[in-house]
């Protein structure tokens, strides 16, 4: 379903959820192709954006190809990341999938032959931030361009698999939707190198394939296993009847079910997630995320062993006051509960029938428990040695501590292809078994990354492996007892960033299973910290890092966390730190938090800090102690496994104190105008149920209020933003012509109300006339999903944060000049700064480094393209340097080296008596003095000067 956006303001029509669709694959090609156009005329084509880092964290890997005749070379593919290629074993890698229409990779396949790569584009994980692709990509000269080969309702691949003897025959396992149903799932398999495929098996519209294998030997001999999942924004359920093991004799052509009730292997609705690993043409292993419950023990638990929260679920009352105080004081000091809850009060609170003992497990009961408190039974290791026809279960006892909770992460097996029975199993940590899973050790390094998402088993070498996780990527020789950490790629996924005004300022992120971390904005992004012992990135937080708030007195004082709520108070000057999440009252439902929690400083008062779990929470000191002032914000949660019913984003007008405006993840916008007394929805005339992935209030009309819907838990792309002039009594459409993506983010500017910046699932775009219309804004950034935006207003830096490829960094300062006024103008030239002379101009510290060189960039506005004339003068007209440039539409950039031209030295010798010394380089440089920038377009000049003090 989609609107038509009729009038400036308008009433929405409501959106039930049963009438939220997926957005349609020719919505999204089309979208393509319309982003094409618009990159090719943006204005701001010629404004780069240049990546700051991190790299020292990397980001998820999904998958590694490695040439097995030279394993120095190979391929990795992040999971919006995009693809990186080496051929130096690792010691520097090129992005080769840049110039794509997507960064976001499920699985690669290299026919190492011909050099063809092909690439299963959206993630093969069901992550919260596991991105949807846009089918199957090709590419036949290396990377450098690449080719839709279809299969574009797919969203995510599973796995790809080429024929060894024939590079046409192609066999793709395909997942499917995230959030939807679809029928463009299952296996499809090409015989013409993709120009046409075939859909060989489809089991329904709710499973998908998950991965493929096939034997070494043997083409022929594949296994594919199906994986029936249903995510909602609210629950994950990973597991069902339809989930099993297909096996095909003719090369993916046709397909039989082996996992059957007489083969030993699990069938039923606790089937989950199966990886597979084929050592034969008859062995084949099979690792199975089972998600059937555990038995429950019936030892009794040691009588030295302390409370549990399970002992209070069933106690009662009269049992309880039986407790120890001891005894329950280190429960309840233990897990944090509040300093009023001591034995005494608490059983006190028991007798008046206050609270009940349950409520002393319930305290407990949160999100991120319930994300480790599952009782299933989890990895378990199958084994085949009749090709498929019976399976045995290799592990005796459980495989604890691997895989954890519902299933949407793991599910990676590999075998040694020298020994039958050394296999790996990848999770958390990575494990290996010598004895075909019956027992396994822990191969995880003390610099690896603890989520493991691929494995590369070399065949022709034992012990040499290359490791992918959340991470980066790792390398091994003796079999996981040394690792070699492989990341110079800037693949960060950060969820928020932040800046701080100190000198040079500071840009702090936090990034998604690889904690928060801070730099300063010019720091190099090289291999020098490896010299150093230190990089110039710090790490401040493990966990899932979230938001960032910083004290804007002293920069020292950092609020930040981990995933759902986790928050502190760091000072970094002292090393200290508080947690200062909220708590709820015993015997009160616990607070609902979000994955991603939002903070905000109040910019009126730097002490007052608001945090948004299911009601707003404000602290008066800095955290130590909290109010809620609101009831519930949201719509009350659903019943599942993943917190709902939260806040996403917080807001106040920097115009006056107390003036709020709250999102939620199920679709609410509330606003209060005194502090949190009385609040009111003014989300009505929005699409309904959507994610509101952000409320900005203006920082130029106290009554103006700009908000951002996401659709992504939905498969909805459409790109839902909106403004209201009235603290959102009515809102407007501002979406205009952005292209099909979910909106993650809007900014507006500090110094030009006309300017916005909106950060898509699918790169980044900006406004000069407050949203009628939008520009394409990525020069030297990929199509990637930018989760978040700031700007640092003393340098006039925007910094974009990318869920894929860390940080970049523009100087907007000629956008924020970019007036009705010069846009109409047929040449506009801006101000330029002085720059300072240096006698090292042209030199290096030895005869070995690279010599400095100063540079002069002009930035001038064109009203029409076409070839622009401009020459440096000297103040009393000497001509020293001109060039001619093609100018496009909009704003250009003509970069001057501060050095005479030929002719130009030769007319400054002849008017001044003087010795001009060239440069180690060879150039001559300008000496000190005022010059003029003249610009020519078609009779339209312009002049700009600038002087070398």
């Amino acid at each position: 379903m989609r609107y038509l956006l009729l009038t400036s303001f308008f009433l929405f029509s409501t959106l039930s959820l049963a009438q939220i669709s997926a957005t349609k694959a020719q919505n999204v090609e089309t979208a393509l192709q319309q982003k094409k156009q618009m990159l090719a005329n943006s204005l701001v084509q010629n404004i780069p954006l240049k990546n700051i880092g991190p790299t020292v964290m990397s980001g998820r890997v999904v998958d590694v190809d490695v040439n097995a005749e030279n394993p120095t070379e190979f391929y990795v593919g992040y999971a919006s990341g995009g693809l990186w290629y080496t051929n130096n074993n690792g010691t520097s890698f090129t992005p080769v999938l840049d110039t794509s229409e997507t960064q976001n990779v499920g699985d690669i396949a290299v026919d190492w032959k011909n050099g063809t790569i092909w690439v299963g584009t959206g993630e093969n994980n069901s992550s919260r931030s596991s991105y949807a692709g846009v089918g199957i990509l090709k590419s036949t000269d290396k990377g450098k361009t690449w080719q839709n080969m279809g299969l574009t309702d797919s969203h995510h691949i599973g796995r790809i698999v080429i024929n060894p003897t024939n590079p046409d025959e192609v066999v793709v396992g395909v997942t499917g939707h995230l959030y939807s149903p679809n029928e463009e799932r299952g296996i499809y398999k090409t015989i013409d190198g993709g120009k046409t495929w075939k859909k060989t098996l489809f089991i329904d519209n709710g499973t998908g394939i998950i991965d493929v294998a096939h034997s070494p030997n043997s083409f022929n001999i594949m296994y594919a296993s199906a994986w029936q999942k249903d995510r909602k924004a609210w629950d994950f359920i990973g597991n069902g009847n339809a989930s099993g093991i297909y096996k095909s004799i003719d090369g993916g052509s046709t397909w039989n079910k082996i996992s059957t009730a007489e083969s030993g292997f699990p069938t039923g609705e606790g089937v989950g997630r199966i990886g597979l690993a084929v050592f034969d043409d008859t062995t084949v292993y099979a690792v199975h995320d089972s998600q059937f419950r555990r038995e429950k023990s019936k030892e009794r638990k040691k009588k030295s062993e302390g409370l549990t929260k399970d002992d209070f679920k069933t106690m009662s009352s009269t049992d309880f006051l039986k407790l120890e105080d001891k005894k329950l004081n280190t429960y309840l000091k233990s897990n944090n509960f509040q300093e009023k809850y001591r034995a005494e009060n608490v059983k006190q609170m028991v007798r008046s029938g206050a609270v009940k003992p349950a409520d002393l497990a319930k305290y407990l009961e949160n999100a991120n428990s319930a994300l480790f408190d599952t009782p299933v039974i989890g990895a378990e290791v199958y084994r085949s040695t009749n090709s498929g026809e019976t399976w045995e279960k290799m592990n005796e006892n459980y495989i604890d501590d691997l895989y954890y909770s519902y299933g949407y992460y793991f599910g990676e097996i590999r075998v040694d292809a020298s020994n039958v029975n050394k296999i790996y199993l990848e999770g958390v940590p990575i494990i290996k078994s010598d004895d075909g899973g019956k027992t396994f050790t822990s191969i995880n390094g003390d610099n690896v990354h603890s989520d493991h998402q691929a494995l590369w088993v070399n065949p022709k070498k034992q012990g040499h492996l290359l490791n992918g996780n959340d991470g980066g990527l790792n390398m091994t020789y003796d079999d996981g007892k040394n690792w070699t950490k492989l990341n110079s790629t800037s693949v960060g996924q950060f969820y928020a960033i932040n800046v701080d005004n100190q000198e040079p300022y500071h840009v702090y992120g936090g990034l998604q299973d690889n904690g928060v971390w801070m730099g300063p904005h010019n720091a190099a992004t090289n291999s020098r910290w490896h010299q150093t012992g230190q990089n110039p990135w710090e790490s401040i937080m493990g966990g899932d890092g979230m938001q960032v708030q910083i004290d804007s007195r002293n920069h020292n004082i950092v609020y930040t966390g981990y995933q759902f709520g986790n928050y502190f108070r760091i000072n970094k000057e002292s090393k200290a730190r508080k947690y200062i999440q909220p708590k709820h009252e015993l015997g009160e439902a616990p607070y609902r938090f979000n994955w991603q929690t939002p903070i905000l400083l109040s910019t009126h008062n730097q002490d007052i800090l608001y945090l948004g779990g299911n009601k707003l929470h404000r602290s008066l000191n800095q955290g130590d102690d909290w109010e809620a002032i609101s009831d519930d914000l949201t719509q009350g949660g659903k019943k599942g496994n993943v917190a709902y019913g939260t806040l996403t984003t917080i807001s106040e007008s920097s115009f006056k104190f107390g003036l709020i405006y709250t999102g939620s993840d199920d679709g609410l916008v509330q606003v209060t105008q005194n502090g949190g007394g009385s609040w009111t929805n003014v989300s009505n005339a929005f699409p309904k149920d959507m994610w509101v992935s952000r409320v900005a209030a203006s920082k130029h009309k106290k009554e103006r209020v700009y908000a951002t819907l996401n659709g992504y838990r939905w498969d909805d792309f459409t790109p839902y933003v909106y403004v209201s002039e009235d603290y959102g009594q009515t809102w407007k459409s501002i979406s205009a012509n952005i292209p099909t993506s979910a909106v993650n983010v809007i900014l507006e500017d500090p110094e030009n109300e006309n300017l916005l910046f909106v950060g898509t699932d699918n790169g980044l775009y900006v406004s000069h006339n407050r949203g009628q219309s939008w520009e394409a804004f990525q020069n030297g950034m990929p199509n990637v999903a930018v989760h978040d935006l700031v700007i640092q207003p003393e340098a006039k830096h925007l910094l974009v944060g990318t869920h894929g490829r860390s940080i970049y960094k523009a100087d907007i300062s000629t956008l924020q000049q970019m007036t009705p006024e010069i846009m109409g103008k047929d040449l506009h030239a801006y101000k330029l700064e002085n720059i300072r002379h240096s006698s090292r101009w042209g030199r290096s510290w030895s005869t070995w480094g690279k010599p400095q060189t100063p540079g002069l960039d002009v930035t001038f506005y064109c009203g029409k393209a076409g070839a622009i004339d401009a020459q440096i003068k000297t103040e009393d007209g000497i001509i020293v340097s001109k060039t001619q440039i093609d100018a496009v539409k909009g704003l250009n950039i003509l970069s001057y080296d501060v050095a005479f031209s030929k002719a130009g030295k030769l007319n400054y010798l002849k008017k001044h008596k003087t010795e001009l010394k060239e440069a180690k380089n060879g150039k001559t440089y300008l000496p000190k003095g005022n010059y003029v920038v003249e610009i020519n377009s078609g009779g339209a000049k312009e002049k700009v000067e600038f002087e070398i003090e």
